[in-house]
């Protein structure tokens, strides 16, 4: 990777992405090379070459061989060198941002908060890594059972292109914690960050292997989750990949965590603070170009503040600075890619002709920098007049479109909301503390903010109900998603046999 890392447009990753056995791994064979861009401005970044059966079974092994030394150190041994890459990863997070946001096209602004909640999940887990221990059970006559609470062995994670540093932290930190080790597949659209989570890993001292990269798509996706020496798969992206990887991950009956996708409700009744509310919609649609699983994208607002609330949201909106995502100003980047930039184009053409009706955005967005002319921007979009049965409403559009609708009744609300496979995230701007509890209780979702949204904290679970998911990232529960229980009874008096 260029280590001066300057301006948009000026950055050539040239060092190997892939990571085992303590270094960077140059590709055996330069084959079925894809390009990556910048999405800012269209250009080539570095080309991403796939990992073959070989190389993933190299990295594997390496992982495997560090796993047997790592998984015998204490809990406190561990939370030592977890917290050396935490303070290592705050102490560079200004660097590790920048190259984030030259990889993906989010704002500088975001990303730096993405790189210091990575840190902190790895902080949070180390503080985890010492408490782990097991249970002690009273048989009769002096003879007793105890559990231990053991690591699974060698993880994999695939990561997903919006947050890509942030998500190989999420899945590494309690993983690493409970003495596993790790492979990580990052998006082959965002290849460049992980590798330095691996460089940091490694400085900090933990084992050769114990945080391997490999680089690929699909294929090399299938060859993880086959992999016989594999004990889990941790996966983020689509419902479609997640269940191939489910199915994939049966063949050896490893264990799966899956965060899925979403087309999350955001519910604000008449008695809400009504600024917050706009705040909340805001950040529940726009944040990262509104790549995001969990975004709040159905806004149901009762019909008394429907006016209020559209005028301010729109005002707002348009006033979302968007360009050059390096500059401390920009509060909307580029989105991921040229496909995905006229997907989401598409779709508000499409909500147009089933009747929605385009209060702002929705538009090919060209900044007025020349260098920016090949980006791929769009300017954010409010709909309104939207119905629960139109395209936009029921899939995840994956881009910055808000679709607004309004309700009557919180019985009528809360049945349109669950109407959905997905059930990732929820959210309800109310004044009315029964009201806002019952609405949580209500919504069939893994999370529920109340009076804000998207703030996701490492000490809290995330992840899905239905559609979008099982098991959970992040806080303490995580753990059981990354070990084993075993139980050892333990006689202290004669065997009674029935022989």
């Amino acid at each position: 990777v260029s280590r001066q890392l300057s301006s948009t447009g000026t950055v050539v990753v040239t060092d190997p992405l892939n990571f085992w056995g303590g270094k960077r791994v140059k590709p055996r064979e330069e084959k079925n090379a894809e390009p990556v861009f910048e999405p800012a401005t269209g250009r080539v970044l570095c080309q991403m070459i796939p990992c073959g059966a070989e190389e993933v079974d190299e990295a594997i092994k390496s992982a495997h061989t560090a796993y047997l030394k790592w998984s015998k150190m204490a809990g406190m041994e561990r939370a030592r060198v977890m917290l050396e890459a935490a303070r290592i990863i705050r102490e560079r997070r200004e660097k590790i941002a920048k190259l984030e946001v030259i990889n993906n096209g989010k704002s500088i602004t975001e990303a730096l908060v993405d790189i210091d909640i990575a840190w902190q999940c790895i902080e949070y887990y180390a503080g985890l890594a010492g408490t782990l221990s097991g249970q002690h059970i009273q048989l009769p006559g002096g003879t007793f059972a105890y559990t231990r609470r053991e690591p699974l062995g060698v993880c994999v994670g695939i990561g997903a292109w919006n947050y890509p540093f942030q998500i190989a932290s999420w899945k590494s930190a309690p993983a690493l914690a409970c003495g596993n080790a790790m492979v990580f597949k990052p998006s082959p659209m965002t290849p460049v960050t992980a590798v330095i989570l691996a460089e940091i890993y490694k400085e900090a001292g933990v084992p050769d292997g114990l945080f391997c990269v490999v680089q690929g798509g699909a294929e090399t996706g299938t060859l993880l989750c086959h992999h016989p020496m594999v004990a889990k798969v941790s996966f983020t992206g689509s419902v479609p990949t997640g269940k191939k990887v489910m199915e994939m991950s049966s063949k050896g009956v490893k264990q799966v965590t899956l965060e899925l996708g979403g087309k999350s409700p955001l519910i604000i009744f008449k008695d809400c603070e009504l600024e917050n509310a706009v705040k909340g919609a805001l950040m529940a649609n726009f944040l990262t170009q509104g790549q995001v699983c969990c975004n709040g994208t159905r806004v149901y607002v009762q019909r008394e503040i429907m006016p209020q609330f559209l005028e301010e949201v729109v005002k707002r909106t348009k006033a979302i600075p968007v360009g050059d995502p390096l500059l401390d100003g920009t509060r909307m980047g580029a989105l991921i890619s040229k496909p995905q930039l006229e997907k989401v184009l598409g779709f508000v053409s499409q909500a147009k002709k089933e009747g929605g009706r385009v209060l702002c955005g929705g538009e090919p967005f060209v900044p007025s920098d020349p260098k920016l002319k090949g980006g791929y921007f769009m300017s954010p979009c409010v709909l309104d007049n939207c119905r629960d049965d139109m395209t936009c409403v029921k899939e995840e559009i994956f881009g910055p479109v808000m679709s607004v609708m309004p309700f009557d009744t919180e019985e009528e609300v809360i049945r349109r909301a669950n109407n959905t496979t997905f059930g990732l995230a929820s959210g309800v701007f109310t004044r009315d503390i029964s009201r806002a509890h019952r609405v949580a209780e209500n919504l069939e979702a893994g999370t529920c903010f109340i009076n804000n949204y998207n703030i996701s904290p490492v000490e809290v679970p995330f992840g899905g109900y239905k559609m979008s998911g099982f098991g959970r990232e992040n806080g303490q529960v995580t753990i059981e998603y990354y070990s084993q229980l075993k139980t050892v009874v333990v006689e202290m008096g004669d065997v009674e046999s029935l022989f």
